[in-house]
């Protein structure tokens, strides 16, 4: 099941006298709502999913929006990249007993880049970059593939990785907006 998150972004500016109306309506609302019966009501939805395995992910950490900020296309020139932005999926509750290992391993997965070699792909007015993917050693992520294993402990665990914007190595370098999507999964061993 995928899930999103919508964002709305704007500005409220109110007049002296639309405060005084919006004053005037709210006190209007208050006074007749002291004699209201059945005062409002509403639903309150809940979701989740139980599963086989080892560990619980975080709420929201499942899913993600990594902002990779404003990057200057010189910085990318070359095959120059943006600084990283850390990763951090935060294991919860995690029982070790039945795993041989006691380790876990992620594998994302995504639209390869045509212009960086290992990279995600990106989509939008940008050209010319891909995002990389490493792991907390600074090891590449090969996409498709599982990372290195990672050692559990019982109780809380977090996994961190990094992901970073690389130009191309030749070439032009298109500015404009971008983004990418990865999904991931975990296997513990």
């Amino acid at each position: 099941m995928a899930m999103g998150l919508i964002c709305l972004h704007g500005r409220i500016v109110m007049s002296a006298i639309s405060k005084t109306v919006l004053s005037f309506m709210l006190l209007a609302a208050s006074v007749s709502g002291v004699h209201a019966t059945g005062a409002g009501s509403g639903t309150i939805a809940f979701e989740g999913e139980i599963l086989e395995a080892a560990c619980s992910i975080k709420p929201g950490d499942s899913d993600q929006t990594i902002q990779l900020g404003e990057i200057a296309k010189s910085q990318l020139a070359l095959g120059g990249s943006s600084r990283s932005k850390e990763i951090s999926i935060e294991l919860t509750g995690c029982s070790i007993t039945g795993l041989a290992d006691k380790t876990v391993s992620a594998t994302f997965t995504g639209a390869a880049s045509a212009d960086v070699s290992g990279a995600l792909g990106i989509a939008g007015d940008a050209k010319g970059a891909g995002i990389m993917l490493v792991d907390g050693s600074g090891t590449a992520i090969t996409l498709g593939a599982p990372t290195q294993v990672q050692l559990l402990q019982a109780g809380d665990n977090t996994l961190v990785f990094n992901a970073y914007l690389k130009g191309k190595a030749t070439g032009d370098i298109t500015p404009g907006r971008f983004a990418a999507v990865t999904n991931f999964s975990l296997a513990y061993l």
